[in-house]
């Protein structure tokens, strides 16, 4: 949950979200941060990048220069330097931004918390702290600890959602001091699908109108311009579910409304995160599309999201 209070009067529905520039991007996030967004994306040690305007983008480094040193004791076949699937939220004056740590195609993964007091990189207390391991997975769990999402409820608790493949998507309560799974939380499930491979992933919760919104990832990423990717979306009274897409269907049995499922040009779209304004009257939806003029190389969206009269989200096209 985005904490986007500093972002009154900015009207996401205004913005021109023509993309240029700097582009490539797989799992990407949003924020904002004075007059500049910036994304954070899979890639060597968190990659970065700004916008002054919304459109067009240029490249900021990464968080990290190398793996961080605790990520061997969890996932000790990691012999390369790409993290995963970060998540940015701004919360209490402080920036949580969740990343996964694991190898393609196992469930032997971890997620990771760094914290910072801004992100923009030019600031003289830009400093990004490490606080190690959140939660991790092995090959004995039914589930994989990677695509992590902050989610902070109406009654102000921290929650972490994550999940992909295995017996799906996942919530735990967090301990709001270490912001890291509370003493004793039991592990949920939110969503998943009847078949084998359980093909869901990516989790990401939203809070609006009295709803939480679940969005998620259906079906296969990383095959350019075969990938199958597609966004979904359920909605439930409780963030902890059951969660229900417009047919009434439960996100646990294979539910989901579908958001986008790409066109000719844009292939399996995935891997969403939500961004609201700070008077919640727009919103953004932030994916990666793979680009069928571009040799299928993953590529940042971000369109207005639009919410119909039912409080259901849906992209115009």
């Amino acid at each position: 949950m985005f904490n986007t209070k500093s972002f009154e009067g900015v009207n996401f529905y205004e913005v021109d979200w023509d993309l240029k520039g700097q582009l490539w991007a797989h799992d990407p996030v949003i924020s904002k941060e004075g007059n500049t967004w910036y994304v954070f994306h899979t890639g060597r040690g968190v990659q970065i990048k700004s916008s002054e305007d919304g459109s067009n983008w240029k490249a900021e480094g990464s968080i990290f220069e190398t793996l961080p040193e605790w990520c061997k004791a969890y996932v000790p076949e990691k012999d390369e330097e790409s993290l995963w699937a970060p998540d940015i939220s701004l919360h209490n004056g402080i920036y949580y931004l969740y990343y996964s740590v694991s190898t393609f195609g196992k469930n032997t993964s971890a997620i990771g918390l760094v914290t910072n007091t801004t992100i923009d990189p030019n600031h003289p207390d830009y400093d990004w702290k490490d606080h190690g391991h959140v939660i991790h997975s092995t090959e004995e769990d039914n589930y994989n600890a990677i695509d992590p999402n902050l989610i902070v409820d109406e009654q102000g608790k921290p929650w972490l959602n994550f999940g992909s493949f295995w017996s799906g998507n996942k919530l735990i309560e967090l301990d709001p001091k270490t912001m890291k799974p509370k003493e004793g939380a039991e592990l949920l499930s939110i969503s998943s699908r009847t078949e084998q491979p359980n093909t869901i992933e990516a989790p990401f919760i939203v809070h609006r109108h009295g709803y939480y919104f679940q969005f998620v990832s259906f079906d296969f990423c990383c095959r350019g311009v075969e990938s199958t990717y597609n966004i979904v979306v359920g909605r439930s009274k409780d963030i902890t579910g059951p969660y229900f897409d417009k047919d009434g269907v439960s996100m646990m049995e294979g539910g989901g409304t579908q958001i986008d499922a790409g066109d000719d040009r844009w292939i399996g779209p995935g891997h969403c995160a939500v961004f609201f304004s700070g008077d919640g009257d727009s919103s953004i939806l932030v994916n990666h599309a793979y680009d069928a003029l571009n040799e299928g190389k993953p590529t940042l969206q971000i369109r207005p999201l639009y919410w119909d009269a039912d409080n259901w989200p849906y992209l115009k096209k």
